[in-house]
């Protein structure tokens, strides 16, 4: 197995020429990466669970979009870096992705704190996800951000238990305006599961 690397370095950043002649294929090769890294939950939540790859490719999407050169480099790494797994913890994107905006708005507005309800249960274990504290997430009359980033800590031993394909894995989210819960597919499982190293 390959250890993925925990950190995207300046190093690691390819010239915007570069990257604009292998761009479609990066972004085709990661759709297959992605496939088993993304858990729709209820209606509207799409949990997206990062690692290096997805993280090096949205550094470079944010680079080649915007055109901010070398200056712009630091605040991408230091925007993402965050959401690369660091060795015993799965980091996921929430979105609740709502076409309409006078649905979005109504739902988002009951939605509150929404990022402290969301967790991992593991044979009846639950691991509480903690939300990145760059900015608050949650409005002061309670409208919570369409995007959220969550943090799973795990113990070595639930991080085997997680691995061991035996094991069930329940993703949810439980807010009293958005009580919903999923089992983890195999496949997905296996994926997240070599997030731990």
């Amino acid at each position: 197995m390959t250890v993925m690397a925990k950190e995207i370095t300046r190093a690691d950043i390819l010239d915007m020429a570069e990257y604009g002649k292998v761009r479609a294929e990066k972004r085709r090769a990661l759709v297959q990466v992605k496939r088993n890294r993304r858990v729709p939950l209820g209606p509207h939540a799409t949990f997206y669970f990062e690692n290096y790859e997805t993280m090096w490719q949205q550094v470079h999407e944010m680079l080649f979009i915007e055109r901010g050169g070398e200056e712009q480099i630091p605040d991408e790494l230091s925007a993402y870096n965050p959401l690369i797994p660091q060795g015993r913890e799965l980091v996921a994107t929430l979105m609740f992705e709502i076409d309409n905006p006078v649905v979005r708005k109504n739902v988002l507005s009951t939605l509150g704190g929404v990022e402290e309800t969301v967790f991992l249960r593991l044979s009846g274990e639950e691991i509480v996800a903690t939300s990145e504290e760059d900015v608050d997430r949650t409005t002061a009359d309670g409208k919570a951000s369409s995007v959220q980033f969550v943090h799973f800590h795990f113990t070595d031993a639930q991080a085997a238990k997680f691995a061991d394909p035996k094991t069930e894995v329940v993703l949810g989210i439980k807010h009293p305006n958005y009580s919903h819960m999923t089992v983890l597919s195999d496949d997905v499982q296996t994926a997240l599961a070599q997030d731990f190293d």
